[in-house]
């Protein structure tokens, strides 16, 4: 009997939405979509998924912030820890994906097989020890 690994996908981006489910949906992996920052928190909270995959740019929370948001909710007990991939608008913001302690980068536009890559890789790594 194999687990179904859960990826939430934030972006209000229609073309990111279609793109990162075209390349992840499979039978051992279900998406699940949230369109704006505000509701990570609470997509992750009723999805428990294993990685999240945030955009750069998502109208009222970008990905910088939504990843120190996960981070600092999951330390504190109120969310689970998850593993977090950010999509880049630039080579140049690969820093930031550094200092929101995410787990991934991904320069956009998406390459599907990149993609997909990251994330089972992620999926396959155990979880990080609480310090």
């Amino acid at each position: 009997m194999s687990t179904v690994a859960t990826v939430l996908v934030a972006s209000d981006a229609p073309w990111i939405q279609q793109e990162a489910r075209s390349a992840l949906a499979a039978r051992d992996m279900s998406v699940e979509i949230v369109d704006n920052g505000v509701g990570i928190a609470d997509a992750v909270s009723k999805h428990h998924p294993d990685v999240v995959i945030l955009d750069m740019q998502i109208s009222n929370m970008g990905g910088f912030a939504a990843s120190r948001e996960l981070r600092l909710e999951a330390g504190a007990g109120r969310l689970p820890a998850t593993k977090i991939v950010l999509l880049l608008d630039r080579e140049a913001d690969r820093f930031l994906a550094d200092r929101s302690e995410t787990d991934a980068a991904v320069l956009k536009p998406l390459n599907a097989g990149a993609l997909r890559q990251v994330v089972r890789r992620l999926i396959a790594a155990p979880a990080k020890a609480d310090a």
